[in-house]
């Protein structure tokens, strides 16, 4: 009977995608027939379409996120440049264009010199680094571990940053095993990285999606301008968290002892010294070309090319290890990118949004509104899925404030961290099994509500002064 129940369970649980599939499908019907406008024309329709469908499969996860970019990406060009579904058609390259963006580019370096920091194992050395420095002290440890999370995960991906952090601390964590102790490092990591993330553009998919869209609009947020919006956030952010965890976890926890560490010795090749000059080497004249743009004119996305090429070309980073990268993180940015150039240039968000606005509510409460719908939804869904879908609303909402918007909707999106599903990095420390949900919610209910408030606060602060 137990048994029977097993099987019961298990075909319900490999039907639900399609359920979930073909329930978004009728959803988006329905509510593109509810609200489109007799004046629409048929690309107005499908992207109105598009928009809807593409919510509910990313809420639901009927199929994986990158999944529903290419969807995206094929559905505008079929939809739209086809003379037998348009009445009108029009060229569709603005639509598939968006994976050459100069932000993708950035992304993929931040992807490569992640990729070679673990292949050569400077995560395992800079761990090591960081307890030496604080002691056996648990609060210090924790803070440590907290500031070389938010470090890192300024020049790479919050995620590869937390996935990598973890890997190096594992000796850490098992020594401890399931106590209060290893549940604070492991918030810390996936909080810090999350925060760290915000101060620069290739920290995070928000952060991309919102130069990306920017960018679109004419607007070029460089890595330094972008820097001056995220780092004092990441800054008060990371300490406000980290003072949480401490308070909650670890208290008056007892010295930590570092045994584990002489047991924890990596055997150093002369190849291996090589390759690790060259990854440190690289990191540094890359991040200071990204921070002296302004100085020697050359874009962040040519800069990107440092690691791409040098990497490469020194053997450090072989064939095999550019198919593990995180493609699919690419795909989803640039399918959201798309559907953002759609949402804008059929003119569907800006049709609503004056609609919208003639209610005469004051700029400020519909930035305030932006940021924390976009903090909830991310908590349920895609960040990169929630900026796509809020960046061009409210743009088309406020045309008159579109560096402001877009960068408080990509700083507000990464202030979700209240689930383990809310972000990437959340998920990397879930799965290790020293974590409950229950474990997430007091810090993440402080960032939330936190989180874009200032967001918001510190956006209009700098900008009340260009």
């Amino acid at each position: 009977m137990e048994s029977s129940d097993q099987n019961n369970n298990q075909k319900k649980s490999k039907h639900r995608p399609i359920y979930y599939f073909f329930g978004s499908l009728v959803t988006a019907l329905f509510l593109t027939w509810l609200v489109k406008e007799p004046t629409f024309n048929d690309s107005q329709v499908y992207v109105l379409f598009l928009l809807f469908f593409a919510i509910g499969l990313w809420l639901t996860e009927a199929i994986p996120p990158f999944a529903v970019s290419l969807f995206i990406m094929s559905f505008l060009v079929f939809a739209i440049g086809n003379k037998y579904f348009n009445s009108a058609p029009e060229p569709v390259d603005r639509f598939v264009n968006t994976f050459s963006s100069r932000v993708i580019w950035l992304m993929l370096g931040g992807f490569f010199l992640a990729s070679a920091m673990t292949k050569t194992k400077l995560n395992v050395t800079l761990m090591k680094l960081t307890l030496k420095v604080s002691g056996t002290n648990p609060r210090n440890i924790l803070f440590c571990v907290m500031i070389t999370a938010m470090l890192i995960s300024t020049v790479m991906s919050n995620s590869a940053t937390a996935s990598m952090l973890v890997a190096a601390s594992l000796p850490l964590l098992n020594s401890l095993g399931k106590s209060n102790l290893t549940k604070a490092f492991l918030l810390g990591i996936a909080v810090a990285a999350t925060t760290g993330g915000m101060a620069t553009i290739i920290g995070n998919s928000p952060n991309v999606i919102s130069a990306g869209m920017l960018e679109k609009n004419g607007i070029e947020v460089t890595f330094l301008n972008w820097l001056a919006y995220g780092a004092p956030l990441t800054i008060v952010l990371t300490i406000l968290t980290g003072w949480i965890i401490n308070r909650q976890f670890i208290k008056h926890a007892p010295p930590v002892s570092m045994e584990f560490m002489h047991h924890e010795k990596s055997e150093m090749t002369p190849e291996l010294k090589r390759s690790r000059k060259i990854v440190v080497a690289v990191i540094l004249v890359t991040v200071l070309f990204w921070l002296t743009t302004s100085i020697h004119g050359i874009s962040a996305a040519a800069i990107s090319a440092i690691p791409l090429v040098v990497l490469s070309l020194s053997g450090i980073l072989t064939g095999a290890d550019v198919k593990t990268l995180p493609w699919d993180i690419l795909l989803l940015v640039a399918g959201g990118l798309s559907l953002g150039v759609a949402l804008e240039y059929t003119g569907v968000m800006e049709h609503y949004a004056l609609k919208i606005k003639s209610l005469d509510v004051h700029p400020l409460v519909f930035f305030l509104i932006l940021g924390y719908a976009a903090m909830l939804l991310t908590g349920i869904m895609s960040d990169a899925a929630t900026s796509t879908i809020f960046i061009p609303i409210g743009m088309a909402l406020l045309p008159e404030h579109k560096e402001q918007i877009a960068i408080i909707i990509g700083l507000s999106a990464s202030t979700a961290i209240f689930l383990p599903v809310s972000t990437a990095c959340n998920s990397i420390v879930f799965s290790t099994g020293f974590l409950e949900q229950k474990d997430f919610r007091i810090v993440g209910f402080v960032m939330a509500l936190f989180g874009p408030l200032l967001a918001v606060a510190w956006v209009l602060l700098l900008t009340s002064h260009t």
